[in-house]
Order: C-alpha cells, then structure tokens, then sequence
C-alpha cells in the first residue's frame, strides 16, 4: 500500500528498543492506516529474540542446545510410549506433534490452508501465510489486543455473539456498538454505514464481520455483499478502518445466488484506508472442534516488511499467552487436508447440514408468525427466532427446559437461537413443536397475569 499522507495517521511512537521502532517504521511508512489503528499495546509488541527466537536459529545444526525439549539426542522425542501409542493411527509426522511447534504454526499446514481458501477471483489480492492460532476465539484475542484499546468503537451487527463483548470489551475495554442490520425482516447493508457515520469523524473504529453470522444464521446475497463492500469502503473515507472477517463458519451455504467465498479477499484491495484481517479455522470446515486449529491472516503479501511486522508482534503476544500452538492437533488437521478424500467427505457433511436447514425452514413455515418470527437465514449453523415484546427470551428458554426436556439459547431481550446443526434432521419438527409450546405457554401466562 502507498503512502497516504492525511491527519488521520500520525508519526510513529519512538519505542525504546530498536527491534520495536524498526518495524513500527516499516508499518507506518508503508501501511499508514494499519499503523494509526495499533492499539498501544499492539505498537509495543515484537517478537522477542528469546529462546523460541534463537532455537528456530539453530534447526538443523549438530549440536542444538536451546530449547527444553527432552528427546533422545538426536531429535527424536523421548515420550513414554504409552503416551505415543496413541498416535499410532496419525498419518503425519509423530515426533513434530509431540515437540513444540513453530511459533507461527507448521509451514506446510499453513501453505496447504492459504491455497485451499484463496479463490480463483482472488489472483491479485494479497494475503499472508496464515498464522496457526488456537482456535478462531483466539484469533479474535489476538486481533483485539493488536488494535483495540480502552473506548475504541467496535461496530458489529446486531444480534451478535456474545463472546465479542469478552473479547474486545471485558479484555480490551472497546466500545461496542451494535448495527442493526436485520430491519423489518431483511438484512439491510446501509445500516452498517449510518452506524459507523454516527461515530466521530476521523476516529479509528473496528468492524465484526460473521458471516455466515453467528447467531443469526445469514449471509448477504451477492447484491447485498456489493452494498456491504460499498458501505464499507464509503466508512473508510472518513477514518481507518478495521474489517474483521470471522469466517468461522466459512462455506456452510445452502442457497443459490449467496456467495461462499469471505468478503475479505474483495476487501483486500478496495481501499488502502481499509485494513481487514481474516481469521478461519478447522472447527467447522474439518469439524475438528477440540483441535483448536485456526488461523489468521493479513491482507498483505507473505514477503512484504508489513507483514513482517505484523507477523512479529503477534508471535509476541502468542507466546505471551498459549507459549506456541498446539502440535499434535496439527498434525492431524495437516494429515485430512493432504487426504484425496477429504474434500468430497465435507461436502457430505454440508449436504447433512443443508437438509437439516430446510427441514427447519420447512417447520417454521407452519408456525405462528405473532409468536415466533424467523429473523432472515440462509446459512451457517443458526437460526434466530424473534419473540413478541411481551416475552422474556431467557424465561421462555427456562420453560423449555423444566417441561419440555428442549434446550436452545436466549439472548437478550427476546431471541431465541437453534443450533439446528446439533439436531437430526427427523428431530427438527418436533423441535420446532417444543419451542412452539413454550412460547405460547408463557405468552398465555403473561396475557393471564395482565388481564
């Protein structure tokens, strides 16, 4: 990205260390805005030329006495090997998952993700070998502490999930501010612009995108995507902007004319005011939930010193906090993607999830739109299901629970959401029938006690 010379990006700090103000020079002269969005804590963070830092230094050489691994001299882990039987069924190196991993991940398994997600229409955007973090909520943490500080607007659509108030308001101290995006029963990308235009001129702000959204189970058809990128681009021109592109449940789309790929590669390339960041993972493409194998990418080139840098502060802040990502679950997330197989085998796991999403869609329709309302879905793993104002979403979850043996989860003040993806497709009409029942018992009540 050039140099843009404006107001809104100011000289860099003058750190004391020279590792730390050498890269918060690269950052500042070629990515001006990625530089005014660092939070303080992001600024101060460099990969610490400590034991990780120099054992990598000494791969491969005769004598490398760095690092405390215990192994039998020559590389090899010395593990019990009643502990290392249990990989006996992993196609994929034994020793690498039981020895530390690289602080950035295993190279192959992230060389082999970055291909696997760069979509053909992607030929000029530039990104990053992804960085192996563990699992997408750490990803998040990561991004929160490199560029969220106390009272920094984090703009995301409403209804949201709630993790993002842990991560970036409880952690960081952002200020969330919700975008109503879902009006009158449809998604409306103009409410995202008139929620970050509301917000002071000039001031550094943060956007969540999950898409497919958590919880509410919706991605934008291709003309609502271009509104989004429009909108967004338009919020750029009136201060640096993070893009967030939590694409947690990426691919999960049953509907045609609804793009799949993330938004982040369109975003890559927009506008240089524009910073967005991509954080995927193995939790729901490979369905590897306690792996915790996710990653994070810049919309930088691999080689460039702004990915460097970034590269670099947050290895710190990862080694600060996890010490590296976890070996093993690597290996086996790295050993399904070089199977020929794999892919053919998600998409019959989508092919499951795409039938338990129209058999729910199916058993709405037959529902009492006055008591519960579907808020728009077409993707992902959720539904959302709106309640009459009258109701409690967490006093009707609570009589789901006590008389009719069903879980879902509320979330305040009214919704209701399904994890239809939990559910056998056969079980969803029944279901639907329970969460029917408890909603007109309590709106019953309700209408008893106020008469």
């Amino acid at each position: 990205m050039p140099v843009v010379a404006s107001r809104l990006y100011a000289a860099p700090m003058s750190p004391s260390d020279d590792p730390t103000r050498e890269i918060n020079r690269e950052i500042a002269r070629h990515a001006p805005a990625v530089w005014t969005l660092l939070s303080e804590l992001g600024r101060q963070s460099v990969y610490p030329p400590d034991i990780p830092f120099q054992a990598a230094q000494a791969r491969g050489k005769r004598f490398n006495a760095t690092i405390g691994q215990i192994t039998d001299g020559h590389g090899r882990v010395l593990a019990p090997p009643s502990l290392e039987r249990q990989l006996a069924g992993l196609e994929g190196d034994r020793n690498a998952a039981l020895l530390y991993s690289p602080m950035e991940g295993r190279e192959e398994l992230r060389r082999r993700w970055r291909e696997r997600h760069r979509p053909r229409s992607a030929a000029g955007a530039p990104s990053s070998l992804p960085l192996v973090v563990a699992g997408l909520t750490h990803g998040l943490a990561l991004v929160a502490d490199l560029f969220c500080d106390r009272g920094r607007a984090v703009v995301v659509p409403a209804p949201f999930w709630g993790n993002y108030r842990q991560i970036f308001g409880l952690r960081r101290g952002g200020r969330m501010v919700p975008a109503e995006l879902y009006r009158s029963g449809r998604f409306d990308p103009a409410a995202l612009r008139a929620t970050l235009d509301a917000l002071p001129a000039g001031e550094p702000a943060i956007v969540l995108l999950n898409l497919p959204a958590n919880p509410v189970g919706y991605s934008p058809t291709a003309p609502e995507a271009d509104r989004l990128v429009e909108a967004l681009v338009a919020a750029a021109a009136r201060r640096p902007l993070l893009v967030v592109c939590d694409d947690a449940y990426a691919g999960l789309v049953y509907e045609d004319g609804v793009p799949a790929e993330s938004l982040f590669w369109r975003l890559s390339t927009v506008d240089q005011r524009l910073v967005a960041v991509k954080i995927d993972g193995s939790t729901k493409e490979l369905v590897f939930f306690g792996g915790r194998v996710a990653f994070l990418t810049f919309p930088f080139d691999p080689d460039s010193a702004v990915t460097r840098a970034l590269e670099s502060k947050a290895k710190c802040l990862l080694r600060a906090t996890i010490g590296s990502p976890v070996a093993v679950s690597q290996e086996i997330a790295l050993a399904a993607l070089q199977s020929e197989s794999v892919e053919e085998e998600i998409v019959e796991v989508r092919r499951v999830l795409a039938g338990r999403y129209r058999a729910l869609r199916r058993a709405l329709e037959r529902v009492d739109s006055a008591l519960l309302r579907a808020l728009p879905f077409n993707s992902g793993c959720f539904a959302l299901l709106e309640l009459p104002a009258d109701l409690s979403a967490e006093t009707v979850r609570q009589r789901l629970l006590a008389e009719l043996d069903t879980g879902v989860v509320s979330i305040a003040p009214r919704y209701l959401r399904i994890a239809y993806c939990s559910v056998g497709e056969e079980a969803i009409p029944e279901l639907v029938e329970r969460i029917e029942a408890g909603a007109r018992a309590e709106w019953d009540r309700v209408q008893a006690s106020s008469a």
